[in-house]
């Protein structure tokens, strides 16, 4: 048996095993210390990507979440594997920048998958040694001794100062390389048609679980952190429009005067978010029935998430997580205390010249059906500035 889940990087990249190794060894004594390395070691694999694969482009700011973002770097990890990487270094920044106290699971998670994103990153560009397929993640590896708090600091410095030396080192060189841009290009080439030439994957990413994880993360980042904080799952509804009569809500938020204020449909990963708007509508319908208040719509795949506020006839927009209780409660006033902006009279004494009144009418009907911005454009000196704020002064 390996030493390590991250055995097959030492050969090719040994700094990149150091820190996941580091995390491994780590994850069940410091949890915040492995998060930490977690991320680090993604941060590594893609700085080495972007410096010698042809088919990406370096960015021109340094930093793990810039490279991750990078649209050609999605292109080529893929849906699934790009999402785990986001995940730990999510995880990552929390832990290091938030103050958050990570628990051992937590950090577990993380390191499970780090070793997805990394088993994709050995097998794309491991020329000594490729990982073992299959390759699954061995939680028996992970190393349950805890250490004294002073000595895990020390090793957590001493290790971040070899990751910083050997980080050092890669600059370097490139630097030494940057004069040798034939072949550097050449050699870019051919890893990037090694890449190309891979055989289909048949390494497990478990898409499902990666799914959950997003959502309940997101979900506790909005506040919403379990049961117990106003959170249900598969909550049954009824009446509902199939042969049994009822149904049942992947995740139903509550507020604190006990009426629902948003239901979540979640989708398998693979599927448009969008398959799940009608479903989550009639939820809706069965939930307003039952308590008399209709609540927010969302429905996520999760990694795509799109609210609907239905009742205000506002249409779908996708947005990165999920909102609190408070912006919920907020939305749904709204239903009630909104007025058309139609109705709402500009000062003439400010903006009352034809083409301006004609412009704020086409604004007021703009914004009333739905949209978030519009785009006001008129000639100089026609008084945009005035047109502008002579519904708010």
């Amino acid at each position: 048996m390996p030493a390590s889940n991250f055995a097959h990087l030492e050969p090719d990249f040994p700094a990149v095993h150091a820190a996941a190794a580091s995390a491994e060894r780590l994850a069940l004594s410091e949890p915040e210390a492995a998060a930490i390395l977690a991320g680090k070691a993604v941060e590594l694999a893609l700085a080495w990507a972007f410096a010698y694969d042809a088919g990406l482009t370096p960015p021109a700011q340094s930093g793990a979440s810039r490279m991750i973002n990078d649209p050609d770097l999605k292109a080529i990890m893929g849906t699934s594997v790009h999402a785990k990487a986001r995940f730990v270094n999510l995880v990552r920044n929390k832990a290091a920048h938030e103050g958050a106290t990570l628990k051992v699971q937590g950090a577990r998670q993380a390191v499970e998958e780090l070793h997805h994103v990394l088993h994709w990153f050995g097998r794309a560009y491991g020329r000594r040694q490729k990982p073992p397929e299959p390759n699954p993640f061995d939680p028996a590896l992970l190393n349950a001794r805890a250490a004294l708090l002073g000595e895990a600091r020390r090793r957590i410095e001493a290790t971040d100062r070899e990751l910083e030396t050997r980080t050092g080192e890669l600059e370097d060189l490139r630097a030494r390389y940057a004069s040798l841009d034939a072949e550097l290009a050449a050699r870019r080439a051919e890893v990037a048609s090694a890449r190309l030439a891979l055989t289909a994957d048949p390494h497990d990413y478990h898409e499902a679980e990666t799914r959950t994880r997003f959502i309940d993360l997101l979900l506790a980042e909005a506040g919403w952190t379990d049961l117990k904080d106003g959170r249900d799952l598969e909550y049954r509804v009824e009446p509902m429009p199939n042969d049994q009569g009822f149904g049942f809500v992947d995740y139903l938020l509550w507020g604190a005067d006990g009426l629902p204020l948003a239901v979540i449909e979640a989708k398998r990963t693979r599927r448009d978010p969008s398959d799940g708007k009608r479903q989550a509508e009639l939820y809706a319908d069965a939930l307003e029935k039952m308590h008399g208040r209709r609540p927010v719509i969302f429905y996520t795949n999760g990694y795509e998430h799109w609210i609907w506020d239905d009742a205000r006839k506002i249409p779908p927009r996708r947005l990165g997580g999920f909102k609190t209780a408070t912006e919920l409660g907020e939305m749904i006033a709204r239903r009630a205390e909104a007025k058309p902006l139609a109705e709402q009279k500009p000062k003439a004494a400010i903006a009352g010249r034809p083409y301006q009144t004609r412009a704020l009418t086409r604004i007021a009907e703009h914004f009333d059906g739905g949209a978030r911005k519009a785009l006001l454009v008129m000639a100089t000196g026609t008084g945009k500035t005035r047109t502008v704020v002579a519904w708010w002064t």
